[in-house]
This record gives C-alpha cells, sequence and structure tokens, in this order.
C-alpha cells in the first residue's frame, strides 16, 4: 500500500489527478484516444455503468484473464482493481497496461500478505497451491495454479485426488469447492469484504416480500447464505443463469455492479439486489474499490499514459506459470 500511496502522490505532483477538465465529452475523447493509440478497454462487471458501456470487452476475472493474454492492442487499459490490471501486465510484459485508479485495490488480495502466506506454505510441504486470481503476484508466485470462480471446480478435479492442496485466498469460496468436489483443501483465512456485507436476515424479509423470486449468489458469499440460494455460480455464471432460466425475478447476492449487465441482457425480467447487513446508498452491498474508477480517470489515464502498472522481471516469470496453467486448462 505505500508503494500505491507513493505513485499516487507522484502522479498528483504531476498535474495527472484531480485535474478540472470541464466541457469533456468524456466518451467522446476515450474513443478518439483508443484508436489513437491503438488502446483496449477491458472491464469487470463490477466497474460503473457508465464504464460498462464503453469498454471494449466486460467479463467476469476469467474472460479478462483470457482477453488479456490474446489482445493484439500496444495499450491495455484496465477498467478493474489492481491484481487484474497486474495480471495483464504479467501475460503482457511488453505491452504497457494501464490503471484508473492505482489504490482501487481489493479486500480479498489484502487478507492474504506473502510474507505471512509464505510462513503458513513453509508448514505443509507436501500440499500444491491454488490461489483465486483475486490475489498479489506475489502470491500468484508461490503458488501452483491460479483459479477464477469461473474454473475453479474444473482446476482443483484436475489435481490428484491424494495430493494434498491449500487454498487461498478465500476461505468461504474454499469451503464451497471442499463441498463441491469432497476434497479437504486446507484453507487460507482470507475473505472478501462485499460478499461478507449481506444480511440473511434481511435477505429472508425479502425473500418473504418476493416469494416468486429466485436467489442465487456467488460462492465468496458466507456459507449461511449459500444454503438459502437456489443457484451459486461465477459472475459469468449467474448471468448465464439468469439468462436461459425460466424464472422472471430474481435476487442477486454478489457486487452490484453486475446488475447493470443482467438488467440489459433481461429487459423483461425482475432483478433485485440482496440486501447489505448495513443501510447505504443501494441497499446492496458495492465495492468501493471497483466503484474508484470513473470516466473522468479513464480519460486522464489514456491520455497521459498514466497511472502504469510495472512487475518485478522475476516475479512475473514465476507468476506466469500457474496463471498459465489456469489459462491451458480452461480451454
Amino acid at each position: 500500500m505505500q508503494r500505491l500511496e507513493s505513485a499516487k502522490l507522484n502522479l498528483k505532483q504531476k498535474g495527472y489527478l484531480d485535474i478540472e477538465t470541464p466541457n469533456i465529452d468524456y466518451v467522446k475523447e476515450i474513443n478518439r484516444l483508443k484508436k489513437e493509440k491503438n488502446a483496449i478497454l477491458l472491464a469487470h462487471y463490477y466497474q460503473r455503468d457508465e464504464i460498462q458501456e464503453i469498454a471494449d470487452f466486460v467479463g467476469d476475472s476469467l474472460a479478462l484473464a483470457q482477453q488479456a493474454a490474446k489482445t493484439d492492442a500496444d495499450v491495455i487499459i484496465f477498467a478493474g482493481v489492481h491484481f487484474m490490471a497486474e495480471t495483464a501486465k504479467i501475460l503482457n510484459p511488453n505491452k504497457k497496461v494501464l490503471l484508473p485508479d492505482l489504490l482501487a485495490g481489493c479486500s480479498l488480495a489484502d487478507s492474504c500478505p506473502p510474507d505471512k502466506f509464505s510462513e503458513f506454505k513453509k508448514q505443509y510441504p507436501n500440499h500444491v497451491v491454488v490461489t483465486y486470481i483475486n490475489c498479489s503476484a506475489e502470491i500468484k508466485a508461490l503458488s501452483d495454479y491460479v483459479c477464477t470462480s469461473s474454473n475453479a471446480k474444473k482446476i482443483v478435479d484436475a489435481i490428484p485426488k491424494e495430493q494434498p492442496i491449500i487454498f487461498a485466498p478465500d476461505r468461504n469460496l474454499g469451503a464451497f469447492l471442499n463441498k463441491e468436489t469432497g476434497r479437504n483443501m486446507l484453507l487460507w483465512d482470507g475473505s472478501c469484504l462485499v460478499h461478507e456485507a449481506f444480511s440473511l436476515e434481511k435477505l429472508i424479509d425479502l425473500h418473504k416480500a418476493h416469494a416468486d423470486a429466485e436467489i442465487i449468489a456467488h460462492p465468496e458469499s458466507e456459507s449461511h447464505l449459500l444454503q438459502v440460494a437456489k443457484y451459486i455460480g461465477s459472475t459469468a455464471g449467474l448471468l448465464n443463469h439468469v439468462r436461459n432460466s425460466n424464472k422472471t425475478k430474481f435476487i442477486v447476492a454478489t457486487e452490484a455492479g453486475i446488475l447493470f449487465q443482467m438488467m440489459q441482457e433481461n429487459p423483461d425480467k425482475d432483478i433485485i439486489p440482496a440486501p447489505a447487513k448495513e443501510d447505504n446508498t443501494c441497499a446492496c452491498s458495492e465495492c468501493a474499490y471497483m466503484k474508484m474508477n470513473t470516466l473522468q480517470k479513464l480519460y486522464l489515464c489514456i491520455k497521459h499514459e498514466l497511472p502504469y502498472i510495472e512487475v518485478n522481471a522475476e516475479l512475473a516469470k514465476k507468476a506466469i506459470i500457474p496463471i498459465e496453467r489456469m489459462l491451458e486448462l480452461s480451454k
């Protein structure tokens, strides 16, 4: 975090941040600059609606990693959070990868400090390490496999049953996978604040008011919430389920940014966000990090080609191995 704070201060001192840009058509200028610089804009489903609208590609972590691996663009602008842009840089060491706000982090990645995880790993030398993509490059470099929620079961199932596994950093996803695969993976005690913010009591009350609605949830959610869900799946899985279901009403327990794409694809269906434990502006669960990116920051990012992501070359060589294993198994 100190490195990111230093970078942010440097950008502000150079005048690249907090600049007033009145009377600018951000969408028009972003599109012009993308064409001029042969740049591609990748966005996660949790981004602000207006960013998803102008992105060249919108997807979950797996689809974004796959897209980053095959793009022929000279510049990758990542409308997401730091670990996503970092993964894109690892896959594209010779391309410039930009992130509109370097402080767009991840509570789940932060819950797994590399020094502590390294010590934990040393206690179990016979275990292979499977890590959720929501982690730092340092954690990926300590891993044997990387996975996303879309392909986690497939990755775990590819490992021989007799082989003990450490799964990190998400304990909720790990517990769900243990149940789904019949494994007994050793779980790192990390979690996503967004997916632990849902209130089961409020959810049950909401479902009473919408008895015809189907509850669907992301596997990063807590186990007691998953027990009441009729469908559990990744971000892409939730979208596919709603798109293909005969049901017409859904209560959705994941980050609220997904609702934009879900509503776009299903205008005749009723999409209701699951309620959060604490009252907030949308009465749902939002990732503050994901919402740090704005059209203004995107414009400044592309215009100045800053902030850009750097990954140590030796670290990247180690981190790319489990990422490439994931991409190969996901074909």
